[in-house]
């Protein structure tokens, strides 16, 4: 009985080893379940959690840059267009234009003022951005819980005082005075325009080196978890064969002892 008992102990461990080599080489890890380690397999579950907050933040992060992306492509719309419609103001002031000149830039102005309200009603997945109705700020989270709010103002034309509430054109090229008032009225939108596109690209930087800080966290996270946790499979896999060479060992050794104690019971039933 005694040795029946030790057979068994013996059999169970290499069972058990097998077990455990063969899950760790499926499963590329050390410990899968807390009864393996329960230190370990608790720390490593915290790891992969970190991991999986750090790889959603980073997530945010980048759908929050795209959509500003598309923020900044209106707002540099819009500045072009104020640039080049002041650029034209500029020039009617000078005493060598003609009233036809004038005319001209009334319907350069036209057109300004349409960019300058389409690009105020860019979309990102359906959301308008440049309407005012962001204004109060674009949040992104994060794996800590920070919000950041990044604020997205009316670029909309009678926000920058081109229009009036009815949508009807502030701007007279008809004297110089008007002109004057008209330059001015366009140089504040242009100043209100470009202070837009510095928010937009200072937030943009910062989420750029967000993102950055995202990925070298996630990674070295994923790193720590791989170097506690990982299996190294080429070692697994020599013991894996070491044990099954034991396996096969113990085998052909009961066989030979149930062999032996076959001989030996015979050869007492002979001698009785």
């Amino acid at each position: 009985m005694a040795i029946t008992g030790i057979s068994q102990n013996i059999a169970n461990s290499i069972h058990g080893a097998h077990g455990n080599l063969t899950r760790q080489i499926s499963t590329g890890t050390r410990y899968s379940t807390a009864a393996d380690n329960p230190s370990a397999y608790s720390i490593d579950i915290r790891m992969n959690s970190n991991i999986g907050a750090i790889s959603q933040s980073n997530e945010n992060t980048q759908k929050s840059n795209s959509m500003l992306k598309v923020a900044a492509g209106g707002v540099e719309s819009t500045v072009s267009s104020l640039s080049s419609l002041r650029e034209g103001i500029i020039n009617a002031l000078n005493d060598t234009n003609t009233t036809g000149d004038r005319n001209t830039l009334s319907q350069l102005a036209g057109q300004a003022i349409q960019t300058v309200n389409d690009n105020s009603s860019v979309r990102y997945n359906g959301m308008a951005l440049l309407d005012g109705s962001k204004s109060s700020g674009v949040f992104v989270s994060s794996d800590t819980g920070a919000k950041h709010a990044v604020s997205l103002g009316d670029m909309g034309s009678t926000a920058l005082g081109l229009t009036d509430a009815q949508g009807r054109m502030t701007l007279d090229f008809s004297s110089r005075d008007g002109l004057n008032a008209a330059l001015e009225t366009v140089d504040n939108a242009l100043n209100a325009a470009l202070d837009q596109a510095t928010t937009i690209g200072a937030a943009q930087q910062g989420l750029n080196y967000q993102s950055a800080n995202y990925t070298v966290t996630e990674e070295n996270t994923l790193g720590a978890s791989t170097t506690m946790n990982g299996t190294d499979i080429a070692k697994a896999a020599t013991k894996l064969k070491q044990n099954d060479v034991l396996q096969q060992t113990w085998i052909a050794a009961q066989r030979m002892q149930m062999d032996s104690m076959t001989s030996r019971y015979s050869a007492l039933g002979l001698l009785r």
